[in-house]
Protein backbone atom coordinates (compact mmCIF):
# COMPACT_ATOMS: atom_id res chain seq x y z
CA UNK A 1 0.00 0.00 0.00
CA UNK A 2 1.23 3.46 -1.02
CA UNK A 3 1.98 6.07 2.44
CA UNK A 4 -0.24 8.52 2.91
CA UNK A 5 2.89 10.99 1.65
CA UNK A 6 3.50 9.47 -1.44
CA UNK A 7 -0.66 9.20 -2.32
CA UNK A 8 -0.21 13.14 -1.29
CA UNK A 9 2.42 13.66 -3.62
CA UNK A 10 0.30 11.24 -6.64
CA UNK A 11 -2.37 13.53 -6.18
CA UNK A 12 -1.00 16.59 -5.97
CA UNK A 13 0.70 15.47 -9.41
CA UNK A 14 -2.49 14.61 -10.92
CA UNK A 15 -4.17 17.76 -9.68
CA UNK A 16 -1.56 20.09 -11.58
CA UNK A 17 -1.92 17.94 -14.84
CA UNK A 18 -5.13 18.89 -14.60
CA UNK A 19 -4.29 22.57 -14.11
CA UNK A 20 -2.03 22.13 -17.48
CA UNK A 21 -4.90 21.03 -19.51
CA UNK A 22 -6.85 23.31 -18.30
CA UNK A 23 -8.59 26.38 -20.52
CA UNK A 24 -10.47 27.76 -17.26
CA UNK A 25 -9.34 27.44 -13.58
CA UNK A 26 -11.57 28.63 -11.01
CA UNK A 27 -11.08 28.36 -7.05
CA UNK A 28 -13.31 28.13 -4.46
CA UNK A 29 -12.28 28.77 -1.24
CA UNK A 30 -13.88 28.64 2.81
CA UNK A 31 -12.40 29.10 6.27
CA UNK A 32 -10.08 26.32 6.03
CA UNK A 33 -7.72 28.55 4.07
CA UNK A 34 -7.42 31.26 6.52
CA UNK A 35 -6.90 29.22 9.62
CA UNK A 36 -2.87 28.99 8.79
CA UNK A 37 -3.31 32.74 9.32
CA UNK A 38 -4.61 32.66 12.56
CA UNK A 39 -8.33 32.65 11.69
CA UNK A 40 -11.02 30.47 13.53
CA UNK A 41 -12.90 28.53 11.12
CA UNK A 42 -16.97 28.08 12.18
CA UNK A 43 -17.61 24.58 13.63
CA UNK A 44 -14.19 22.83 14.65
CA UNK A 45 -14.89 21.66 18.06
CA UNK A 46 -13.18 23.59 20.71
CA UNK A 47 -11.78 26.50 18.21
CA UNK A 48 -15.01 27.05 15.91
CA UNK A 49 -16.43 30.48 15.88
CA UNK A 50 -20.00 29.55 16.60
CA UNK A 51 -18.32 27.37 19.88
CA UNK A 52 -19.59 29.63 22.48
CA UNK A 53 -21.95 32.43 20.85
CA UNK A 54 -25.61 31.28 18.90
CA UNK A 55 -24.69 32.93 15.74
CA UNK A 56 -28.18 33.51 15.67
CA UNK A 57 -28.03 35.82 18.20
CA UNK A 58 -24.99 37.97 17.32
CA UNK A 59 -24.39 37.66 13.71
CA UNK A 60 -28.44 37.69 12.33
CA UNK A 61 -29.39 40.89 10.64
CA UNK A 62 -32.73 41.08 13.09
CA UNK A 63 -29.85 40.96 16.04
CA UNK A 64 -28.58 43.89 14.26
CA UNK A 65 -31.79 45.82 14.05
CA UNK A 66 -32.88 44.80 17.42
CA UNK A 67 -30.22 45.11 19.62
CA UNK A 68 -27.04 46.71 17.43
CA UNK A 69 -24.87 47.24 21.10
CA UNK A 70 -25.09 43.57 21.63
CA UNK A 71 -24.39 42.94 17.67
CA UNK A 72 -20.89 44.89 17.73
CA UNK A 73 -20.30 43.47 21.30
CA UNK A 74 -19.57 40.54 19.12
CA UNK A 75 -18.72 41.70 15.19
CA UNK A 76 -16.24 44.53 17.30
CA UNK A 77 -14.19 41.97 18.51
CA UNK A 78 -14.40 39.91 15.21
CA UNK A 79 -13.16 43.28 13.46
CA UNK A 80 -10.15 43.37 16.18
CA UNK A 81 -8.88 40.09 15.61
CA UNK A 82 -9.68 40.06 11.80
CA UNK A 83 -8.51 43.69 10.80
CA UNK A 84 -4.43 42.46 11.77
CA UNK A 85 -4.13 39.12 10.03
CA UNK A 86 -2.01 38.44 7.28
CA UNK A 87 -2.43 36.25 4.05
CA UNK A 88 -0.75 32.61 4.05
CA UNK A 89 1.07 30.64 1.78
CA UNK A 90 -2.17 29.02 0.93
CA UNK A 91 -3.38 32.94 -0.43
CA UNK A 92 -0.12 33.69 -1.59
CA UNK A 93 0.22 29.82 -3.79
CA UNK A 94 -3.20 30.91 -4.86
CA UNK A 95 -1.71 34.58 -6.52
CA UNK A 96 1.07 32.68 -7.80
CA UNK A 97 -1.37 30.86 -10.21
CA UNK A 98 -3.57 34.09 -11.18
CA UNK A 99 0.07 35.97 -12.14
CA UNK A 100 1.16 32.54 -14.38
CA UNK A 101 -2.45 32.60 -16.29
CA UNK A 102 -2.98 29.84 -14.29
CA UNK A 103 -6.11 31.06 -12.29
CA UNK A 104 -9.02 32.87 -13.70
CA UNK A 105 -11.06 33.85 -10.54
CA UNK A 106 -10.83 33.11 -6.87
CA UNK A 107 -14.67 32.75 -5.54
CA UNK A 108 -14.48 33.05 -1.48
CA UNK A 109 -16.77 32.61 1.09
CA UNK A 110 -14.79 34.53 3.44
CA UNK A 111 -14.47 38.19 4.91
CA UNK A 112 -11.14 38.83 6.23
CA UNK A 113 -9.87 40.54 3.36
CA UNK A 114 -7.03 38.22 3.04
CA UNK A 115 -7.28 37.18 0.05
CA UNK A 116 -7.16 41.20 -1.20
CA UNK A 117 -4.73 41.33 0.74
CA UNK A 118 -2.34 38.69 -0.66
CA UNK A 119 -3.19 40.22 -4.28
CA UNK A 120 -6.14 38.18 -5.71
CA UNK A 121 -7.61 39.68 -8.77
CA UNK A 122 -4.84 42.04 -8.93
CA UNK A 123 -3.75 40.55 -11.97
CA UNK A 124 -5.91 39.74 -14.49
CA UNK A 125 -8.19 37.43 -12.44
CA UNK A 126 -11.27 37.93 -10.73
CA UNK A 127 -11.75 38.23 -6.96
CA UNK A 128 -15.80 37.66 -6.44
CA UNK A 129 -16.35 37.44 -2.04
CA UNK A 130 -19.90 36.59 -2.07
CA UNK A 131 -20.41 36.45 1.56
CA UNK A 132 -18.81 40.62 1.23
CA UNK A 133 -16.53 41.91 3.10
CA UNK A 134 -15.05 43.34 6.46
CA UNK A 135 -13.56 46.21 4.32
CA UNK A 136 -15.96 48.95 4.63
CA UNK A 137 -19.13 49.41 6.58
CA UNK A 138 -22.90 51.17 5.70
CA UNK A 139 -25.56 53.11 6.63
CA UNK A 140 -28.67 51.24 5.53
CA UNK A 141 -30.48 54.64 5.92
CA UNK A 142 -27.97 56.83 4.21
CA UNK A 143 -25.26 56.07 0.94
CA UNK A 144 -21.69 55.72 1.17
CA UNK A 145 -19.52 53.41 3.61
CA UNK A 146 -17.11 53.83 5.76
CA UNK A 147 -13.58 52.23 5.54
CA UNK A 148 -12.58 49.49 7.71
CA UNK A 149 -9.77 51.63 9.87
CA UNK A 150 -12.27 54.61 10.36
CA UNK A 151 -15.56 51.61 11.60
CA UNK A 152 -12.66 50.74 13.61
CA UNK A 153 -12.40 53.92 15.22
CA UNK A 154 -15.76 54.65 15.72
CA UNK A 155 -16.11 51.51 17.50
CA UNK A 156 -13.40 52.76 19.92
CA UNK A 157 -14.44 56.02 20.74
CA UNK A 158 -17.85 54.84 21.24
CA UNK A 159 -19.53 54.62 24.76
CA UNK A 160 -21.67 51.82 23.49
CA UNK A 161 -19.26 50.43 20.88
CA UNK A 162 -21.50 50.90 17.84
CA UNK A 163 -20.12 52.75 14.64
CA UNK A 164 -22.35 54.80 13.49
CA UNK A 165 -23.66 56.93 10.48
CA UNK A 166 -22.23 60.73 10.56
CA UNK A 167 -24.82 62.00 8.93
CA UNK A 168 -27.95 60.39 10.77
CA UNK A 169 -26.26 58.51 13.73
CA UNK A 170 -27.73 55.50 13.30
CA UNK A 171 -26.11 52.04 13.42
CA UNK A 172 -23.34 51.23 10.73
CA UNK A 173 -23.90 47.63 9.21
CA UNK A 174 -20.86 45.53 8.41
CA UNK A 175 -20.77 45.29 4.39
CA UNK A 176 -21.13 41.09 5.10
CA UNK A 177 -23.61 39.16 4.41
CA UNK A 178 -25.50 38.26 7.58
CA UNK A 179 -27.87 35.25 8.79
CA UNK A 180 -31.16 36.58 7.44
CA UNK A 181 -29.74 37.81 4.29
CA UNK A 182 -29.63 37.21 1.19
CA UNK A 183 -26.75 36.79 -0.98
CA UNK A 184 -25.80 40.02 -3.54
CA UNK A 185 -27.28 38.42 -6.45
CA UNK A 186 -25.04 39.82 -8.79
CA UNK A 187 -21.95 38.22 -7.29
CA UNK A 188 -23.60 34.61 -6.82
CA UNK A 189 -24.63 34.75 -10.89
CA UNK A 190 -20.84 35.61 -11.82
CA UNK A 191 -19.93 32.72 -9.57
CA UNK A 192 -22.36 30.82 -11.51
CA UNK A 193 -20.86 31.64 -14.51
CA UNK A 194 -17.35 30.91 -13.64
CA UNK A 195 -18.02 27.49 -11.91
CA UNK A 196 -20.23 26.56 -15.15
CA UNK A 197 -17.38 27.40 -17.71
CA UNK A 198 -14.29 26.59 -15.40
CA UNK A 199 -12.51 23.14 -16.71
CA UNK A 200 -11.32 22.50 -12.70
CA UNK A 201 -12.89 24.32 -9.90
CA UNK A 202 -10.36 23.71 -6.82
CA UNK A 203 -12.55 23.97 -3.95
CA UNK A 204 -10.30 24.45 -1.28
CA UNK A 205 -10.61 24.92 2.87
CA UNK A 206 -14.75 24.65 2.09
CA UNK A 207 -16.83 22.38 4.18
CA UNK A 208 -19.27 22.27 1.02
CA UNK A 209 -22.48 22.27 3.33
CA UNK A 210 -22.94 25.92 3.11
CA UNK A 211 -25.89 26.65 0.26
CA UNK A 212 -26.24 28.10 -2.10
CA UNK A 213 -22.37 28.50 -2.36
CA UNK A 214 -22.12 24.59 -1.43
CA UNK A 215 -24.31 23.70 -4.99
CA UNK A 216 -21.18 25.45 -7.13
CA UNK A 217 -19.10 22.45 -7.33
CA UNK A 218 -22.33 20.80 -9.11
CA UNK A 219 -22.12 23.39 -11.68
CA UNK A 220 -18.67 22.66 -12.93
CA UNK A 221 -19.31 18.66 -12.43
CA UNK A 222 -22.88 18.70 -15.03
CA UNK A 223 -21.14 21.16 -17.02
CA UNK A 224 -18.30 18.44 -17.74
CA UNK A 225 -15.57 20.07 -15.71
CA UNK A 226 -13.45 18.55 -13.12
CA UNK A 227 -14.10 19.74 -9.28
CA UNK A 228 -10.37 19.28 -7.04
CA UNK A 229 -11.57 19.08 -3.16
CA UNK A 230 -8.47 20.23 -1.17
CA UNK A 231 -9.02 20.56 2.54
CA UNK A 232 -8.98 18.54 5.89
CA UNK A 233 -11.82 16.51 6.31
CA UNK A 234 -15.10 14.83 4.23
CA UNK A 235 -17.59 16.97 2.65
CA UNK A 236 -20.84 16.17 1.21
CA UNK A 237 -19.43 16.63 -3.06
CA UNK A 238 -16.38 14.20 -2.28
CA UNK A 239 -17.78 11.25 -4.19
CA UNK A 240 -17.59 13.48 -7.78
CA UNK A 241 -13.84 15.18 -6.95
CA UNK A 242 -11.71 13.93 -9.51
CA UNK A 243 -9.04 14.40 -6.92
CA UNK A 244 -9.33 14.63 -3.26
CA UNK A 245 -6.37 16.31 -1.10
CA UNK A 246 -6.71 16.45 2.88
CA UNK A 247 -4.10 17.99 4.41
CA UNK A 248 -2.22 21.34 5.34
CA UNK A 249 -3.22 23.83 3.24
CA UNK A 250 0.12 25.95 3.86
CA UNK A 251 1.76 22.37 2.96
CA UNK A 252 -0.33 21.82 -0.38
CA UNK A 253 -0.89 24.86 -1.93
CA UNK A 254 2.33 25.84 -1.98
CA UNK A 255 3.50 21.93 -3.33
CA UNK A 256 1.34 22.69 -6.11
CA UNK A 257 2.41 25.77 -7.48
CA UNK A 258 5.57 23.92 -7.08
CA UNK A 259 5.04 21.00 -9.28
CA UNK A 260 3.17 23.79 -11.83
CA UNK A 261 6.69 25.17 -11.68
CA UNK A 262 5.94 28.39 -9.73
CA UNK A 263 7.24 29.86 -6.30
CA UNK A 264 4.86 31.03 -3.88
CA UNK A 265 5.11 34.83 -3.29
CA UNK A 266 6.44 36.36 -0.11
CA UNK A 267 4.74 39.28 1.07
Amino acid sequence: MASSTAATEADTARLAELIREAGSVVALTGAGISVPSGIPDFRSPGTGLWENVDPMEVAHIDAFRSDPARFWSFYGRRFATLGDKQPNGAHRALVALERAGRLDAVITQNVDMLHRRAGSGADGGELIEVHGSIASCSCLSCPGAVALDEARARIASAADGVPRCESCGAPLKPDVVLFGELLDQRALERARVLCEQADVLLCIGSSLEVHPVASLPVLTHRAGGRVAIVTQGSTPLDEIAAVRLDGDLELVLPALADELGLEPLQL
